[in-house]
């Protein structure tokens, strides 16, 4: 399997301008299943997002000469984007006849796309609505899972359902960059179990400063650039 180093100083998960601004600039589209009588949990949409990010970039049709392929390389080749959209019904509907991937939670439901580019989204993705991803958990979430990897946000940035979601993606898919192929390999045969869960201010602290993968936004959306939003803690990267 190939592996996907990106050096500090041109990640694509920062404010500052790089090589990556010149290149044609794509995002890859999730699909977030809210009914109105039953939307999901939030935490576990943020989960099921970021399993869906990982999902794609290790689909056959991703990699090697599949279909899907150089659409992924182009998108890594560039500023990494993700937007999350929200659908029900017919919208849903809709969107499970494109082609992509639905990734299955405990009460969620997103669609991973192949990435397309940033003016070019399929009409029936496009119509679909950015704001408004707002969803709560119904209890507090349990502690992590010991030995499973964890996606840490930030306490003191505010984020929709949606950018969260996108976040934890960014950090899944940092996460995925740092490993060796027989890590890669483990996590993915044991189905991509991570958790998502919000870091205590001084667990924060340390995280920050851990060195283990940091998300820095961008900024086009929401949150200043230069904002830290998501830590990635593998066990294997520990």
């Amino acid at each position: 399997m190939s592996h996907d180093p990106t050096p500090l100083n041109d990640s694509p998960f920062r404010s500052e301008p790089s090589a990556r601004d010149q290149a044609p600039q794509f995002v890859l589209p999730l699909v977030v299943r809210i009914e109105r009588a039953a939307p999901p949990a939030r935490t576990d949409a943020l989960e099921t997002a970021a399993r869906a990010v990982l999902v794609m970039l290790n689909d056959e049709r991703s990699t090697g000469d599949g279909p899907w392929a150089q659409a992924v390389r182009d998108w890594q080749d560039a500023r990494i984007r993700k937007v999350v959209r929200r659908a029900r019904g017919s919208e849903w509907r809709r969107a499970e006849s494109l082609p992509g991937i639905t990734v299955t939670g405990k009460s969620a439901e997103v669609r991973v796309f192949p990435p397309v580019p940033l003016d070019g989204w399929p009409k029936e993705l496009a119509k679909l609505q950015v704001s408004g991803t707002d969803l709560d958990d119904p209890e507090l979430p349990a502690g992590a899972d010991p030995g499973t990897p964890v996606l840490w946000l930030n306490p003191d940035v505010e984020m929709s359902a949606g950018k969260a979601m996108a976040q934890a993606g960014h950090g899944a898919q940092l996460a995925w960059w740092e490993l060796s192929d027989e890590e890669r390999d483990a996590w993915r045969d044991a189905g991509f179990p991570l958790s998502v869960r919000t870091a205590d201010p001084v667990r924060w602290r340390e995280l920050v400063g851990s060195g283990l993968p940091l998300v820095r936004d961008a900024g086009f959306t929401e949150i200043a650039p230069g904002s830290c939003t998501v830590v990635a803690e593998h066990p294997a990267l520990r």
